[in-house]
């Protein structure tokens, strides 16, 4: 089930396979953490000799959600198997679950979490079929929220227009092709366009993000700059036609064929993969290779979703 699927009206909340809200048994009335700035760690640091600071770098920490309280409601013959299916909803795992909540006309937005808390109280209402005063509390490590789809941009090496088509044969030249079709003339033909290697990444959002990034053979030396940063990330390894190698700039990793390690590849005017992110706005990128590498098979493919603090 991919992320947010059961997630089709406002108050609907999606963690992984279980959902909360309008339609279901579980209602809730608040919800803490979602709208709110996560706490920050702060780089800055007191002035020597002066009034005031040097502003530092800011870093979010986890951010916390919490739903409090939470209302179940079935009947008293089923209440357990109600209760039982939050439970499994809501266990200690290892990885981090798509978490989906869709408050307002803004639409869902997405984070990865982790249910680290779960209160189901017992009591009189518990035997009716009506527990008041449960709550949930979630941990994102990336407090980051995003759009649910996600976007993509794909780019092909440079490779130059061929030009006007002169009509040349072996014997003579035969003028310009004026791409006659039928009984209308077209026009001249100046043949199929060339490519430029550029692409464009928009992030709609207010926090920057980490794309994930594709090179696909057959290239030798496959680079991505950012035009507006000037941040490349060049990898000097040959790709055979097949062969995908992927950076994932959150993670810090580069994978050849989802399996083996090619971050040893990454040359010296490359930065650290974590830090190519995707400025709010409209970012222009360049797909190269190393000279003589020009198969219009090669490409580089780009996505990210737009994030949100």
């Amino acid at each position: 089930m991919a992320a947010g699927d059961l997630v089709t009206r406002p108050g609907h909340v999606q963690y992984g396979d279980l959902l909360l809200g309008p339609g279901t048994p579980y209602r809730w009335r608040d919800m803490s953490g979602w709208e709110e700035m996560p706490a920050l760690d702060s780089g800055t640091v007191p002035r020597a000799g002066a009034h005031g600071s040097f502003p530092g770098l800011l870093f979010a920490q986890s951010r916390r959600i919490g739903m409090d309280p939470l209302i179940i409601r079935a009947p008293a013959s089923s209440i357990g198997a109600v209760v039982a299916a939050l439970n499994a909803g809501t266990v200690p795992v290892e990885d981090e679950q798509p978490f989906v909540a869709w408050l307002d006309e803004r639409g869902p937005l997405l984070a990865y979490a982790r249910a680290v808390r779960r209160a189901v109280p017992v009591g009189k209402g518990y035997r009716l079929g009506v527990i008041v005063g449960g709550a949930i509390e979630w941990e994102a490590t990336d407090p980051r929220r995003y759009e649910v789809a996600e976007r993509t941009a794909t780019a092909t090496l440079p490779a130059a227009e061929p030009g006007l088509d002169w009509g040349v044969s072996d014997t003579a030249e035969e003028g310009l092709d004026w791409n006659v079709s039928g009984d209308v003339e077209a026009g001249l033909a100046f043949g199929e366009p060339g490519s430029t290697g550029a692409l464009l990444a928009v992030n709609a959002g207010d926090a920057p993000t980490h794309p994930v990034i594709e090179f696909r053979g057959p290239v030798t030396r496959p680079a991505l700059t950012n035009l507006r940063t000037g941040d490349v990330l060049e990898y000097d390894l040959p790709l055979a036609a097949g062969d995908v190698l992927t950076v994932d700039t959150r993670e810090g990793t580069v994978t050849l064929n989802g399996t083996a390690s090619r971050i040893y590849t990454v040359t010296a005017r490359s930065v650290p993969e974590k830090t190519f992110t995707l400025a709010c706005g409209t970012t222009n990128l360049t797909f190269r290779a190393a000279p003589g590498s020009s198969d219009p098979a090669a490409s580089v493919t780009v996505r990210w979703r737009s994030a949100y603090w």
